[in-house]
């Protein structure tokens, strides 16, 4: 005779105990929204770390666009725009960069930075003199992430080294003004670094239309970030405030159009072809959006970094806006 489990039915213990886990996912995602909605912004508290700006003076407005298939030329081609690597690293520099590692996904899946895209702002580094270090805080295992998506490998063949988070490369840390004013962050690396480029892929995302340059800060926050998607965008704008890079170079050489961030099937990527490197990382966001068929002005973030005077969507306007094909 067949139970009540094998045809299919609910025993009374199994009902008991999904209706406890509804009720506790309600409650979680409930409690996270009164987090953000009523949460006053206190001071920070006196030992909570100050990241400064890692910006090269006299390099504020600069986005230069490259067209073309090959992704490392991409990349030089974009930085010989601005002056080339020389003007923003310098020998015995300590470069920490940056890429988007968050899943364990191989890269032609579209949802991580392309390891040739990597490779070669590494060795462009390494080349100025510099001492390079690649690091993230993925949300899938960190050293399985670095390892299918091919960033381990590419960092290391270019001369660099990856940085694996570890509980004590952890602290707290001043952020923003608008929704997290202090956070656990990956302070360590931050603290080591005299220079930090950004690498993000240019890709969508379910809950803020679009993961780019300001996004990929989020990487550095610690535990509880998942609670931050409540408020996306004032902690995406808090991002921005919190990180000022000496560089940005936004990966377009394959689009996650659709189900980002995640992807998780080649019918969701298209080609790119394009790389875009500069100093302003809301006019890289605004720009990279038209890649993805996304209106910048459907963003809020962009709007919210735009008025915290963060930087400037109209890249067309930027004191120095180039454009080529490689």
């Amino acid at each position: 005779m067949k139970s009540e489990r094998d045809t299919g039915a609910l025993t009374r213990r199994e009902l008991l105990k999904r209706t406890a886990g509804a009720v506790a996912l309600v409650t979680l995602a409930g409690g996270a929204g009164w987090f953000f909605h009523n949460r006053r912004l206190a001071p920070p508290p006196r030992d909570a770390a100050t990241i400064a700006s890692f910006a090269v003076p006299d390099t504020r407005g600069m986005v230069a666009v490259a067209r073309g298939t090959q992704p490392a030329a991409l990349v030089a081609a974009a930085l010989a725009e601005l002056g080339g690597i020389k003007r923003f690293i310098k020998p015995g520099d300590r470069v920490l960069i940056k890429p988007n590692c968050a899943f364990d996904r191989p890269p032609h899946l579209g949802a991580t930075t392309s390891p040739d895209v990597l490779a070669e702002v590494v060795r462009q580094c390494t080349a100025a003199g510099a001492e390079v270090r690649v690091t993230d805080n993925p949300i899938n295992n960190a050293e399985g992430c670095f390892a299918k998506t091919g960033l381990r490998a590419a960092t290391e063949r270019a001369g660099g080294s990856v940085w694996l988070p570890a509980p004590g490369m952890f602290g707290a840390a001043r952020v923003g003004t608008l929704k997290i004013p202090t956070w656990d962050v990956m302070l360590a690396p931050l603290l080591w670094a005299t220079k930090l480029i950004g690498v993000p892929a240019a890709k969508t995302h379910n809950l803020c239309h679009v993961s780019l340059a300001m996004k990929n800060w989020y990487g550095f926050l610690g535990h509880g970030r998942a609670r931050m998607h409540q408020a996306i965008h004032e902690v995406i704008a808090d991002l921005a405030t919190f990180i000022t890079p000496t560089l940005v170079i936004m990966d377009g050489t394959r689009l996650l159009l659709r189900n980002g961030p995640t992807g998780g099937s080649v019918a969701d990527v298209a080609p790119g072809n394009v790389v875009a490197a500069g100093t302003d990382q809301v006019a890289l966001d605004a720009l990279a959006c038209t890649w993805l068929n996304v209106r910048p002005d459907d963003v809020e973030f962009i709007h919210l970094a735009a008025q915290l005077k963060l930087g400037s969507p109209d890249w067309h306007a930027l004191p120095h806006f180039k454009e080529v094909t490689v």
